[in-house]
């Protein structure tokens, strides 16, 4: 079970570098998002993203759904991290 916790907090961590890089990227409008390693990175982001951007649309052409996607991740992740620090029962 601790292996689960702490593999599913790593995921998390790893996760939420990738929604950065992929937000920071967005600076940046001469990016070609179907050439590699760019498509791969969409790929695995925007499928997380979208979900929030249907919640808040964006506004005055600026995206505001990572940050409430980024409050998530970091719910589930001190939730995970809480659940990795409880002691393990004895049997």
């Amino acid at each position: 079970m601790y292996l689960l916790i702490t593999t599913l907090a790593t995921f998390i961590q790893i996760y939420s570098t990738l929604l950065i890089i992929r937000v920071l990227l967005t600076w940046f409008p001469n990016i070609n998002w179907y050439n590699q390693p760019f498509a791969a990175l969409s790929q695995i982001s925007d499928p997380y993203l979208n979900l929030f951007r249907n919640i808040i649309p964006p506004i005055g052409g600026m995206d505001f759904s990572p940050i409430l996607a980024f409050l998530a991740l970091n719910i589930a992740g001190s939730l995970v991290g809480s659940l990795a620090a409880l002691p393990l029962p004895n049997f």
